[in-house]
């Protein structure tokens, strides 16, 4: 079922599917829900999937020049709120998803069960990185999209991914072209101010499973396995052959990993 929640000045679309316990599926940048749609239907067979587009992309509206992640993780307890959904939910956040899933637990921690975290960093930008961004949020509010894809691709699949299976390729690019070019560079300037969270991570007492391509070249496995052995309890699971973006390479691994993790919560 799709639906379009208006919240303050912006309207959210998001997909849910499904009954039982809740998932939120949050995408990383420059995407949009559509970036789950492999795994949307087989968890939905289990539980109540929720995957919104975040604030301005997709088919989401909300103009701003900085979308802080603290503000993003605010839309998220928001769309719960308008949705109805009072029972805690397992926060499944890719890359930027990610980052505002940190800000759930630190603003929002009453609404969550569970954290599946996807190919993301605790760490912050250095100032090389950060001034990177910035740099590509001018770009694309001058340039538009057309070369974010040939730009990014190569960072978010492996390469096994683009030889051999084109049709994920060719679906990631056309998700990144139809991105708002002010949604992207408000994104950008939000992530190059995130704050660090590794401290945070040894007080995260729910269970959380961490989830890593193993050749992300953005979130390598070796930090991942660093930043899951910071959390209480945190499983690890590398998944095989794939890059950044694990739903997109091979759901069935996603699906295989996060469904006997939530399975006591069914």
């Amino acid at each position: 079922m799709d639906h379009n929640l208006q919240i303050g000045e912006a309207t959210f679309h998001v997909r849910t599917e499904g009954d039982g316990s809740p998932i939120v599926l949050v995408h990383g940048f420059p995407l949009d829900h559509h970036m789950w749609d492999g795994v949307i239907e087989p968890l939905a067979e289990q539980h109540l999937v929720i995957a919104p587009d975040l604030r301005g992309f997709g088919q989401s509206t909300g103009d701003h020049e900085f979308f802080p992640m603290e503000m993003l993780a605010d839309d998220i307890a928001a769309i719960l709120d308008h949705l109805d959904v009072a029972e805690q939910v397992t926060f499944a956040g890719l890359s930027m998803g990610g980052y505002i899933a940190w800000q759930m637990w630190q603003r929002h921690r009453d609404r969550l069960a569970r954290l599946v975290l996807l190919d993301t960093r605790a760490v912050a930008d250095d100032e090389v990185q950060a001034r990177a961004r910035r740099v590509n949020a001018e770009s694309v509010l001058s340039s538009g999209m057309g070369e974010v894809p040939g730009n990014m691709l190569p960072k978010l699949l492996s390469q096994s991914t683009r030889e051999n299976k084109p049709r994920i390729a060719q679906t990631l690019t056309e998700m990144i072209l139809r991105q708002n070019p002010r949604t992207v560079a408000a994104a950008q300037r939000g992530m190059s101010q995130r704050p660090d969270v590794r401290s945070w991570l040894p007080d995260i007492k729910i269970p959380t499973l961490v989830i890593c391509g193993q050749h992300d070249l953005i979130s390598p496995p070796e930090e991942m396995r660093e930043l899951a052995a910071c959390i209480p309890g945190a499983q690890f699971v590398e998944v095989p052959h794939v890059g950044h973006i694990v739903p997109m390479e091979n759901p069935e691994a996603t699906c295989v990993a996060i469904l006997p993790f939530c399975a006591d919560l069914e």
